[in-house]
């Protein structure tokens, strides 16, 4: 395709694996980019070592563009925004937060900055910054997300910036893809559709629930806490809906500490947090990353 997405770095399709905690590492980002997309290395909350590890795996499984996803909350921040410049990453991506106190050293260091948005507001804040372009994530995303759906988010973020728009949240097949370009979208991020790639090494555990899960077994839970997630409901997700209505936010934080970890590299989809987003319906069968590109895009 020729776009402005697939011209700001050299891709075959416009399309970003998302940055999912404990399951986008340097298998399923190399197996992405070599597909034709960008494939993410999740940092979320971990130590620069095991980042830097990572990108290096990467590099040793292609030579094709691939990207590290800096959650900005994280208190190794700081450390992993100078690291994806001393390894020469090309494209960063960011969630839960602003990221422009770091854009101009990263533009420097010819690196391309696409930062998630949950609102036009923050769009145009990340334009102004030097963002090349911003990923407009609408609620149905699995995991952290913000208020406004991706049918309502994605246009209004379109008219209000200047440089192009990705659209995530609720695609996983081709008709979420023309979906987004109708919308004034010129790529797509896809998270989900990921979980169950074949060179995704999420437990098998995880995986088995998102191929069950159907178009009413996910639920934002937190949202009393600022920081909603959605989950797949099970015994975790029902103890949170509790504490929510006896509005215990404290309690939440302290319940979900280590959760997601539990479900994804232990395989515990009870006790543990298995984010997946609405989509999950759509999801049925396990797939190599290629396949599940060239399928969305066929």
């Amino acid at each position: 395709m020729a776009n402005r997405i697939c011209e700001l770095l050299n891709l075959e399709y416009p399309i970003f694996q998302g940055g999912m905690a404990w399951v986008s590492e340097s298998n399923l980002a190399a197996a992405v980019a070599n597909a034709g997309g960008v494939g993410l290395i999740a940092a979320a909350n971990a130590p620069t070592d095991w980042v830097e590890q990572e990108i290096k795996a990467a590099k040793g499984l292609t030579n094709r563009v691939f990207g590290v996803n800096i959650m900005l909350l994280s208190p190794y921040a700081d450390d992993i925004a100078q690291l994806v410049i001393d390894e020469g990453v090309k494209v960063v991506t960011t969630g839960a937060g602003n990221a422009g106190k770091y854009i101009d050293k990263w533009k420097e260091a010819g690196i391309k900055v696409i930062p998630v948005v949950p609102s036009s507001a923050l769009a145009v804040r990340m334009e102004r910054a030097g963002a090349d372009a911003v990923i407009a994530e609408g609620c149905e995303s699995g995991g952290h997300i913000g208020e406004l759906t991706t049918m309502t988010l994605v246009p209004q973020v379109v008219d209000s910036v200047n440089i192009p728009v990705l659209a995530a949240g609720g695609i996983a097949d081709s008709r979420g893809v023309k979906a987004a370009f109708a919308l004034g979208a010129e790529g797509v991020q896809v998270g989900t559709r990921f979980l169950v790639a074949n060179e995704c090494t999420v437990h098998a555990n995880y995986k088995e629930s998102v191929l069950k899960a159907k178009d009413t077994d996910t639920i934002a839970t937190g949202r009393i806490t600022g920081h909603p997630v959605r989950v797949i409901k099970n015994n975790l997700a029902r103890q949170m809906q509790k504490l929510e209505r006896e509005g215990d936010a404290e309690g939440i934080e302290k319940l979900g500490g280590g959760a997601l970890a539990l479900a994804a590299r232990d395989g515990d989809v009870k006790a543990g947090s298995v984010m997946c987003g609405q989509i999950a319906g759509l999801v049925t069968r396990e797939q190599s990353a290629r396949e599940i590109i060239e399928e969305m895009f066929s």
